[in-house]
C-alpha cells in the first residue's frame, strides 16, 4: 500500500503520511498534560534527592528547582506550548526546562525512567482525585444528615418492588443513603491508604545503580513508603483500577438516588420539590419542570462503568513490566474522575436545595395497606396466632378492604371479626402509620428515636 493510498484511507486527516500517523497514536500530551503539576512535583523531589545523595551538585539542583517553577508558572498561566512531537508531559517539561536553564536540565533524569515517572505522576493525580472524592462525599453525607434531622418523624411509604410495603420515616430513608455513601467514603479512604506507595526510583524496571534515596522522595511527595519491588512499581495500575471500581460503586449509589428523585418529583408522587437550580423547563410544554440534573447523574454511571471495564481490558493480558498499552490508562480515569466529581457535587446541591413535601409523604404513607404487617404482628403478639395463620387472616382483611374501596383502618370491628372472631378494638391502635413507625424500635429501625440515634452517631463519626 502506498503512502498516498494510506492517506486517502485516513481521509486527509494525516497529510504527512505514516510518520504523522505514528506521532498521533504515540503521543499522549493531548491528555496527560493534566498531570503537569504532579510531574513537576515529582521532578522537584527527585532533583532535591539527587543533590542530597551527591549524585548531582547543589547548584544544578537549585537551577533545576527554579527552572521547574518557571515551567509550572508558564503552564498554569496558559503560556506553555505543548508539542505532540515531544509525546508526553514528561518530555515537554524536560525540553522546556532545558531551554530555560540549559545543561543542568539534562541531569534531572539521572536515576529514573519515564516508566517510574509516569507511574508516580499518575499515582499523585489519582490520589488528589481520591481526596476530592472524600470531600465531595463528606459534603453529600452532611446534606443528607440535615434532611434526615429535619424529617426524622415524617412518615412516608417504604417500598419493595416499588410497591407500598410498610411505613417508614423520611429521616430513615435519608439515613439509608448516608450508610451507602458512608461505605463509599470508607472505600475511598481505604483505596488511598493502599495506593500510597511511591514508584519513583524504580527506574525502567530493575531499579538503578545510582545511590538514590527512595525513602526521601517518597516522604517529600507525601507517600507512606517507596514501593518494595521495582518491577511491580512500574507495572502496577491497581490504584487506577481501584479508583475506577470505587467510583463505579459510588456512581451506582448516586444513580439509585437520582432515580428516586426523578420518581419523587413527578406530578404523580409529589414527594419532593427540586429547586430551580437543578431543574429545567420544556421548550414546548410550559407546565414542565424536569429533574435534568438527577437524570444526568443517573446516566453518568455508564461512563464510569465503561472506564472501569476499558482499563481492565487494557491491563488483563500485559506481561511485566511496562508496555505501551498502559498509555491508554489515563483518558479513562480522567473522564471517570470528571464525571464522578460532577455527579457528587450535583447530588449534594440537589439534596441541600430540595424540599420534602410532608403532607404528600404522609398521605402516601397511609395508602396501599401499608400497615398490613402491623396487623399480622398484632395477631401474633396479642392473639397468639402462628405467623402463617396471621398472614392468612390479614390477607383476607386486605381483600375485604380492597373490595370495599377503603384501607384497613377504615374497616369496622364487625368486619374484622367476621374473618377472625377474637379480634378486639385494640387492633386499631396499631393500624395508624405513626403508631407503625414508632413501634419499629429495633436497632437500625425506622422509629424516630432510632433515626435520631443514628444521626447523632454519624455526627460524632464525622466530627
Amino acid at each position: 500500500m502506498t503512502d498516498k493510498t494510506s492517506n486517502q484511507m485516513w481521509g486527509g486527516r494525516f497529510a504527512a503520511g505514516p510518520d504523522a500517523i505514528m506521532e498521533a497514536i504515540n503521543a499522549s500530551i493531548g491528555y496527560d498534560q493534566r498531570m503537569a503539576a504532579q510531574d513537576i512535583a515529582g521532578s522537584r523531589a527527585h532533583a532535591a534527592m539527587l543533590a542530597a545523595t551527591g549524585v548531582i551538585t547543589d547548584s544544578d539542583a537549585e537551577a533545576i528547582r527554579k527552572g521547574l517553577l518557571t515551567v509550572l508558572s508558564e503552564i498554569e498561566g496558559g503560556a506553555f506550548e505543548f508539542s505532540t512531537a515531544l509525546e508526553d508531559i514528561h518530555m515537554n517539561v524536560e525540553a522546556r526546562l532545558k531551554e530555560v536553564i540549559g545543561e543542568p536540565a539534562g541531569r534531572l533524569h539521572t536515576g529514573r525512567s519515564r516508566n517510574d515517572q509516569v507511574a508516580t505522576d499518575f499515582k499523585l493525580w489519582v490520589r488528589d482525585q481520591l481526596d476530592a472524592a472524600e470531600s465531595g462525599l463528606l459534603a453529600l453525607i452532611r446534606a443528607l444528615l440535615a434532611q434526615a434531622e429535619a424529617g426524622a418523624e415524617w412518615v412516608m411509604p417504604g417500598f419493595t418492588h416499588l410497591q407500598t410495603a410498610q411505613p417508614v420515616t423520611w429521616g430513615h430513608h435519608m439515613m439509608a443513603y448516608v450508610e451507602m455513601f458512608g461505605r463509599d467514603l470508607s472505600r475511598v479512604r481505604d483505596a488511598r491508604a493502599r495506593m500510597n506507595e511511591s514508584p519513583l526510583g524504580a527506574a525502567a524496571l530493575a531499579g538503578t545503580s545510582f545511590p538514590i534515596d527512595r525513602h526521601m522522595t517518597a516522604e517529600a511527595l507525601g507517600f507512606d513508603r517507596p514501593a518494595a519491588n521495582s518491577l511491580d512499581a512500574v507495572s502496577d495500575r491497581d490504584f487506577a483500577l481501584e479508583f475506577l471500581s470505587t467510583a463505579s460503586i459510588c456512581a451506582m449509589h448516586l444513580s439509585r438516588f437520582a432515580e428516586e428523585l426523578v420518581i419523587w418529583s413527578s406530578a404523580q408522587f409529589r414527594f419532593v420539590t427540586l429547586s430551580d437550580r437543578f431543574s429545567t423547563g420544556s421548550s414546548i410544554m410550559p407546565q414542565k419542570k424536569n429533574p435534568d440534573a438527577a437524570e444526568l447523574i443517573r446516566a453518568k454511571v455508564g461512563r464510569i462503568y465503561g472506564a472501569n471495564t476499558a482499563l481492565m481490558m487494557v491491563m488483563k493480558g500485559l506481561p511485566l513490566a511496562y508496555s505501551k498499552d498502559m498509555q491508554e490508562d489515563k483518558e479513562q480515569v480522567f473522564d471517570a474522575a470528571d464525571n464522578w466529581m460532577l455527579a457528587l457535587a450535583a447530588m449534594e446541591g440537589m439534596v441541600k436545595d430540595m424540599t420534602a413535601n410532608r403532607d404528600s409523604l404522609a398521605a402516601a404513607a397511609g395508602s396501599g395497606f401499608s400497615t398490613a404487617t402491623d396487623l399480622a404482628d398484632w395477631l401474633v403478639r396479642v392473639l397468639g396466632l402462628p405467623f402463617r395463620d396471621a398472614h392468612h387472616v390479614t390477607g383476607s382483611l386486605v381483600a375485604m378492604a380492597e373490595s370495599k374501596g377503603c384501607d384497613l383502618p377504615d374497616l369496622t370491628l364487625a368486619d374484622m371479626q367476621s374473618v377472625h372472631g377474637d379480634i378486639t378494638d385494640d387492633v386499631f391502635g396499631v393500624l395508624g402509620v405513626d403508631n407503625s413507625v414508632n413501634s419499629r424500635m429495633s436497632y437500625g429501625g425506622t422509629a424516630p428515636a432510632q433515626v435520631r440515634a443514628q444521626i447523632e452517631r454519624w455526627k460524632a463519626t464525622l466530627s
